[in-house]
């Protein structure tokens, strides 16, 4: 039987060439018509320390990064020692042998990666070699990469066939000393092409597309791992007429900066990680207070402090919703695929224009790197909205009911944005009950964002599964393993953690028990939706990597078992 799947994953030193095997496979095979997705993760220093890359190659679509590999690609020996348990039964590791050497096993290739490049000439074809190997060794034709080659390297320089002609030459002799070997893992299936155009993005530049789309005007940010790649492409790519981008000297004059640009009636983003988000908090204070549209995205990373800044985890969520101090509860989307990335690009700034005011996305390391074909995004797929504006005379009473079209400085309808408790016209008051009035208003205003979609399936089961964020692909995997047992489970999700949609909600509360899969030690978004009356129970994992699949499906069925178990007892 050919095989539908192939994992491989490339382990070594930063500035080895893994992430660029490993991307370059993925963009070969994506190029080709195969589901791709790419997972990475390295040291917090700028060159060096012990970095791996996996790409999952499938007929179908893929969900997550994927268990067991098929190949290990070893840079080095202490990549080596720490990965190959990680390798199927029947998979096979491929070995620099330039670096080290191996001895006493049946299932590796060595081959000498550096050596074989400079006999094509140019001594950085080694990736070549390597994707040459690990064609043999899945049966794939080389004339696949041959083309991929070709179309990379064809920029019109007059370097250009130099180089396609080592790489396709580094491409024969990688497949020629993995034939040598005798080993192979099986032909992988020829792949079947997705109806219309593709792309190949990661999570950040997906949620930079959609803001852009969404018309995104100005955007101010300060660089930190691992959201600094938005503000690059912001640099970049968001240029013309009315557009303005610029590096700030910290996070707490990017968030009072957008603050001032979405009062004078632009489209405003920032973007930060943990430890940047903290310090906006009293900004995000002031925007929800003054009813200024914002938006702000996180790209989680391990906490807390400096924590874990080139790993990924969910702990933000908390800090999300309630980032300053007083009465407010922000509006907060969670994107959990890496074209969920580019709608809440979209969303996002629809929801700040729409009730005026703050919004968050959380986005996490894992999916900010991840690299995935998505189909390119059709141009009517979302509406785009804009704010109202008051047009009318002076004299506009700003705060007055529950919603208010906001006047334009240099335009009608002055007023003042006030960052104290205030009255209609934005004048500071301490008025008991204004402050009744205005903190109602303030959170009447949620009401308007009643759009959030949401996924189900199976919904009649007692048990639901309901991950959040990035975990959503390894608990689908999950999930579709248990559905074809014994295990009768249901499936939620959504992108939108506040406000959740009412109908997900209303069908929470009617379940026995609620398993909430979450990268964090304190199981957040459980405790949310207990909050909500919801009976939910963490499965929780604080590694700085993702969840196995397979992992996963052991802690779920545990999970069920105990508490049937649990209430046969009583």
């Amino acid at each position: 039987m050919k095989k539908k799947d192939f994992v491989v994953r490339f382990a070594g030193e930063g500035g080895q060439g893994v992430v660029t095997s490993a991307e370059g496979l993925a963009q070969a095979m994506a190029q080709s018509g195969y589901h791709v997705q790419t997972f990475s993760t390295f040291p917090s220093q700028i060159r060096g320390g012990p970095t791996w890359t996996q790409t999952r190659i499938s007929t179908d679509e893929v969900l997550s990064s994927g268990d067991e590999l098929d190949v290990l690609v070893a840079f080095n020996k202490y990549a080596y020692d720490n990965h190959r348990e990680d390798v199927s039964d029947d998979g096979v590791i491929v070995y620099n042998k330039g670096e080290f050497e191996v001895e006493g096993t049946d299932n590796v290739l060595g081959m000498d990666f550096d050596d074989l490049a400079k006999q094509t000439g140019n001594n950085r074809a080694a990736n070549f070699v390597v994707m040459g190997a690990l064609a043999q060794l899945v049966g794939l034709p080389l004339s696949v990469l041959k083309e991929f080659n070709r179309q990379r390297y064809t920029r019109g320089r007059p370097s250009d066939q130099q180089i396609i002609d080592s790489n396709n030459m580094a491409l024969d002799l990688g497949s020629k000393e993995s034939l040598n070997s005798g080993f192979s893992l099986g032909e992988l299936e020829n792949s079947i092409k997705p109806d219309g155009d593709q792309i190949l993005v990661n999570g950040n530049l997906a949620f930079s597309l959609g803001a852009a789309k969404a018309g995104l005007e100005v955007f101010i940010g300060y660089p930190i791992s691992p959201a600094t790649p938005i503000l690059l492409w912001m640099e970049q790519n968001l240029i013309g007429e009315g557009k303005f981008v610029h590096q700030s000297t910290s996070e707490i004059e990017s968030i009072t900066s957008i603050i001032g640009a979405g009062y004078a009636g632009k489209k405003a983003m920032t973007s930060t990680a943990g430890p940047g988000f903290t310090l906006m908090g009293e900004g995000i204070g002031l925007a929800w207070m003054a009813e200024i549209p914002v938006v702000i995205i996180d790209v989680q990373r391990g906490g807390p402090s400096t924590g874990l800044p080139t790993k990924t985890e969910q702990s933000d969520l908390l800090t999300a919703l309630y980032p300053g101090h007083g009465d407010m509860k922000i509006p907060v989307l969670a994107p959990g695929t890496v074209e969920e990335c580019y709608a809440a690009g979209i969303m996002s700034l629809n929801w700040a224009e729409r009730y005026q005011g703050p919004v968050v996305v959380l986005s996490e390391h894992a999916l900010s790197e991840r690299r995935q074909n998505i189909p390119r995004p059709q141009e009517n797929t979302f509406k785009i909205e804009k704010r109202k504006i008051y047009n009318g005379d002076n004299g506009y009473l700003r705060y007055e009911g529950q919603l208010s079209p906001m006047p334009i400085p240099g335009g009608s309808g002055s007023y003042v944005a006030n960052g104290s408790e205030h009255d209609a016209m934005g004048d500071t008051t301490h008025l008991p009950a204004r402050h009744i009035e205005m903190t109602e208003r303030r959170f009447a205003k949620l009401d308007v964002l009643n759009d959030g979609t949401y996924e189900t399936d199976n919904s009649q089961s007692s048990i639901a599964l309901v991950p959040w964020g990035g975990s959503k692909g390894p608990a689908r995997d999950a999930y579709n393993i248990l559905k074809n047992s014994d295990i009768d489970v249901s499936w939620y999700y959504t992108m939108y953690i506040h406000p959740m949609p009412q109908n997900m909600l209303d069908d929470l509360r009617e379940k026995e028990l609620v398993l909430v899969p979450e990268l964090n030690f304190m199981g957040q978004f459980a405790s949310v939706l207990r909050s909500e009356g919801i009976n939910a129970i963490s499965i929780t994992q604080y590694t700085g990597l993702p969840f196995k699949v397979k992992d996963l499906v052991s802690k779920i069925r545990s999970s069920i078992e105990e508490y049937t178990k649990e209430g046969s007892t009583k």
